[in-house]
Order: C-alpha cells, then sequence, then structure tokens
C-alpha cells in the first residue's frame, strides 16, 4: 500500500470515527438530568413552563432526539459547532479564539519531553550502571506517579509565590508596554512552568522507554558488526541506533496526545492558561452544553490528527512499516 492509499484510508476511518465521536457524546449529553432551557432559567431566577417551553423550542430541543442529532450533525459538517448562551457568541468563534493559546501549552509540552526524554534516554542508555541511568529511573517513577495539578501546585508555591521568578497566572501581563520583544519574553515567562508541569510525567515515559529501545538496539549484531568494522561510538549510537529506537517512542507520543490533551485542562486551570482547557472547565460549571459539545469533538479532531500525522512520521523515520501495511 503506498502512501497516498494509505492516507485517504486513514481519513476515511478518521471521518468514520468522527461521526462516531458525536453522536456518543450528544447521546450522552441528551441523557444527562436538565437542558440548556433549565440552566437559562437558574440564571434568570426561575420561569414558568411557557418560557421554558420557548427557550426549548428556540434551540430546537423541542424535537425528536434523532432529528436534534441529524440536525446537529449537519451543522458540524458546515463547521457550525452551535452558539454557546452562557458566552452569547459563536461556539467554533469561541474555541478558535482560545485554540492558540492551548496549541502553544500542548505542542511546547510535548516537543519539551521528547526532545529531554530522548537525550536523558540515550546518555542513560550507553552509560547503564552509571548515576544517569539511575536518575532517569528515579524521575520516571517520580513523574510517572505525581498529578499533574500537584506537580503544578507546587511550582507555584515554589517559583512564583517564595521565589517569584514566574508569573502566578495568565497568559499576559497587560500592564507591560513594550515591542514584539518585550511581549514575547513575558509570555515565555508566563509558559515556563505550566509546560514543565504538562511535561513531566510524559518525559519520564519517553525517557524510560529510550532508554529500553537503545538498550536493546545496542546489543543487536548489526551494532556489534558496526563496532567491528571500527565505526565510532557516536556514529552507532547517532547514525544507526538512534533512528531505530524512535520508532517506539514517536509511537508512545502519539498514542498519549490525546493524555496530553486531557491534562492540558488540569494545568490550565491551575495556572489560569486562558486555553480551551479553562473554557472546558468554566463551560461545565455553567453547563454550557453547546460549548461542551464543541469543544469535545474539537478534541477529539486534533487528537485524531495527531495520530494520523504520528503514522505517518513514523513511516519517514522506518520505511519497514510501510512495507508492512
Amino acid at each position: 500500500m503506498n502512501l497516498l492509499q494509505t492516507v485517504l484510508t486513514r481519513i476515511l476511518y478518521a471521518v468514520l470515527l468522527l461521526i462516531a465521536v458525536l453522536v456518543l457524546n450528544f447521546s450522552l449529553m441528551h441523557l444527562a438530568p436538565g437542558d440548556v432551557a433549565d440552566t437559562i432559567s437558574q440564571s434568570m431566577g426561575g420561569a414558568d413552563a411557557e418560557v421554558l417551553a420557548d427557550i426549548r423550542a428556540d434551540y430546537g430541543l423541542d424535537k425528536p432526539f434523532l432529528v436534534q442529532l441529524a440536525t446537529y450533525i449537519g451543522k458540524v459538517a458546515q463547521f457550525d459547532l452551535g452558539h454557546s448562551f452562557f458566552y452569547n457568541t459563536s461556539v467554533t468563534g469561541l474555541i478558535m479564539q482560545k485554540l492558540p493559546a492551548t496549541l502553544l501549552l500542548v505542542i511546547t509540552a510535548q516537543v519539551l519531553a521528547l526532545v529531554v526524554g530522548v537525550i536523558l534516554g540515550v546518555y542513560s542508555a550507553r552509560h547503564p550502571n552509571g548515576i544517569s541511568s539511575h536518575f532517569v529511573t528515579f524521575l520516571a517513577l517520580f513523574g510517572y506517579s505525581a498529578p499533574v495539578f500537584w506537580t503544578g501546585i507546587l511550582l507555584l508555591i515554589g517559583f512564583s509565590l517564595h521565589i517569584q521568578w514566574f508569573p502566578v497566572a495568565g497568559m499576559r501581563d497587560v500592564t507591560i508596554e513594550g515591542g514584539f520583544w518585550v511581549h514575547f519574553i513575558d509570555v515565555v515567562r508566563h509558559l515556563v512552568l505550566p509546560v514543565i508541569t504538562l511535561s513531566s510525567i510524559f518525559l519520564a515515559l519517553y525517557s524510560r522507554l529510550c532508554r529500553a529501545t537503545m538498550m536493546e538496539v545496542l546489543g543487536s549484531d548489526y551494532v556489534r558488526t558496526a563496532k567491528a568494522k571500527g565505526l565510532t561510538t557516536r556514529e552507532i549510537v547517532y547514525k544507526h541506533a538512534l533512528k531505530n529506537s524512535l520508532s517506539p517512542v514517536v509511537t508512545l507520543a502519539g498514542l498519549q496526545f490525546s493524555a496530553v490533551i486531557s491534562g492540558a485542562v488540569l494545568v490550565e486551570t491551575v495556572f489560569g492558561w486562558p486555553g480551551l482547557g479553562t473554557l472546558a472547565f468554566q463551560s461545565i460549571i455553567a453547563r454550557d452544553t453547546p460549548t461542551i459539545l464543541g469543544i469535545l469533538f474539537f478534541s477529539a479532531l486534533v487528537v485524531i490528527v495527531g495520530n494520523l500525522l504520528t503514522d505517518l512520521a513514523l513511516r519517514l523515520i522506518d520505511p519497514r512499516v510501510g512495507s508492512k501495511g
């Protein structure tokens, strides 16, 4: 199967999976007690049956479930995720407004976890009985076992409240004036602690996996042959062994992308980061059903696209993956 056929097949599966996600999410929201009309009436201090019926008619809630579901899927197909009654704006516009902050946090955390994790994994694999190897093991145990929100709170207490190196919350300091680089440095300062918090658990996973796969590859026959030919250790590690060791790490990174997105909800809430995680938390508190459905759909879309890109990256890193399909 060539690359084009693979991409088309994956896109078809992605579309079917997205439809399934839409149906499941909409059904769960429909089964939950209460609806938009109840929430709006509570914010108004109460409403009689006639007002509730008018609200349900405005939102199409008076129609049969299958009709509501078909209408919603049709709107989503036209990139219309509905209207947020809490924010009084379109859900699509709201998500697009919050998306850059979440992408900045998630991509930076994922890249940091991958790069540092691979470096630590390779270094500890070259020195399996050294202090670095024990440090990676300790880091993996600590990073994987520590809850993300707990790590974030500790970093806030230590580096924002006591030492005061980094801001407590937000993405920007609105009181700062200056040019591009002034605002760039300000965003970076706000980004440091959330990125470290979000990347900690995944850095532990990647470093441990890279260490294990690198040690396995370094003990293989072709590496011993390369040593016998007189290649240096650096050439063996970085030109031959590392390429074969990266495939499992990249696969894990793709599979963990959904966990990164879900972890961002907690991290953004702890640090007041103005992204989709904070929006989701506030929408759940307000019972803003259209916004919640929109965020769930968009999160699923990001995860599916991330897994597709991971599969393509694996085929570029290791051509043998494509030959098996």
